[in-house]
């Protein structure tokens, strides 16, 4: 599978995972990193149908760029395959980097 296939893939994984009409499920986690980014994500309004659908959907953005792709198109493609507003994907990868991979910081 290529990159770009399987990148595909995962953005309908991510267009899946986060539900902008859905209601956060509880958080029960030990990993202050993941509760800090689920925090973060909640506190912008975007809502996701499981913390640990949050999370995957988070590397994967990470996968992308270590795959060479830019923050920019890792966004585009978010914003073209989710159902979020433009607002919150953005934020979305932002908080991902920041959390994640945060090399890609820039």
């Amino acid at each position: 599978m290529t990159t770009t296939r399987l990148f595909a893939t995962g953005l309908v994984l991510v267009a899946a995972l986060l539900d902008p009409l859905g209601v956060a499920a509880p958080t029960a986690h030990a990993d202050a990193t993941d509760d800090a980014f689920l925090a973060a994500v909640r506190s912008k309004g975007i809502n996701y149908t499981s913390p640990t659908d949050a999370l995957i959907a988070a590397h994967l953005v990470c996968d992308e760029l270590n795959h060479g792709e830019t923050p920019a198109q890792v966004a585009s493609d978010v914003m073209n395959n989710s159902n979020l507003p433009a607002y919150h994907f953005g934020y979305f990868v932002g908080a991902s980097i920041r959390a994640y991979c945060p090399k890609y910081v820039s």
